[in-house]
């Protein structure tokens, strides 16, 4: 959750502020935000992930980072759990375990993750968004507001919504394919909730690491409510938008994940399984 800060600086720093804004298009907001993190080692620009989405689909599902490792690493995100127990949503710090029979519980920190990807977030830019009709149309707006087809972007968009539908991940053993794996996930219809989607967007050259285009989690506002995002209609968003130029990635050190053959073009399995959606 965003905090505001009241302190008095110089006229000098200021004025140096409002030029530098001025000068990078940057909000005032923005730049201390950037200054602050730099200066306590958070990089609020760079992109923490765990394993690869070849991995992932490959059905390498060993836990291979605990959940406190994540949370020191960002405090907005998502990913899966071990053995694909469930969707995970990162949000204001916390971690919280979407699970197949409808419940959300907050993650224990030891719990592990195979698969998961977390930011410290910083908005660089905020919008507003009417009567969104469908996912389709969440992402065509979505478009107008990034800033380049070549790099990453991060994204924590709450608000109301007249429906949303999700889907969670079965508890599944290692070695089972994803698509095969989530042929039969229990899906789940919200109707007048207010909640927020966490997400990124990445470039298709980077599909072989990470799951290229948009990729959306939601959990309700009282925590109550959420899963990986199939469908949605919304009445108002508040939508903001961290850019990211780093990428982190913890490559695991299972024996499976070593002698794994990720070499093929997971696109066609990746867009069935993270993409398709109900009417």
């Amino acid at each position: 959750m965003p905090h505001n800060l009241h302190v008095e600086i110089s006229s000098a720093l200021w004025n140096a502020l409002a030029e530098r804004s001025r000068m990078s298009g940057q909000s005032v907001s923005h730049i201390v935000q950037a200054a602050l993190a730099e200066t306590l080692d958070l990089a609020h620009e760079s992109m923490y992930q765990v394993s690869t989405s070849g991995a992932i689909v490959e059905g390498l599902y060993q836990g291979c980072v605990t959940v406190a490792d994540l949370r020191m690493h960002g405090d907005v995100g998502l990913g899966t759990f071990e053995e694909l127990d469930g969707e995970m949503i990162v949000i204001d710090g916390r971690c919280y375990q979407a699970r197949s029979d409808g419940t959300v519980v907050e993650a224990d920190d030891n719990a592990l993750s195979p698969y998961a990807t977390v930011v410290n977030f910083a908005p660089d830019r905020e919008a507003d968004f009417l009567g969104v009709s469908s996912v389709a149309d969440l992402e065509s707006r979505l478009d107008a507001d990034r800033r380049s087809d070549n790099s990453m972007v991060s994204f924590r968009i709450t608000g109301h919504f007249a429906s949303v539908n999700v889907r969670t991940a079965c508890k599944t053993p290692s070695g089972i394919g994803l698509a095969e794996a989530t042929a039969t996930q229990p899906t789940f219809d919200f109707e007048d909730i207010s909640g927020t989607l966490v997400g990124f967007w990445s470039p298709d050259y980077i599909k072989s690491i990470s799951i290229p285009g948009y990729h959306f989690h939601f959990i309700s506002a009282d925590r109550k409510h959420g899963g990986h995002v199939l469908g949605l209609h919304a009445t108002n968003l508040h939508v903001e938008i961290n850019d990211m130029n780093h990428v982190h990635l913890a490559v695991p050190e299972t024996e499976a994940f070593m002698h794994a053959d990720l070499a093929a073009d997971n696109s066609a399995a990746l867009n069935v399984v993270e993409r398709e959606r109900h009417a």
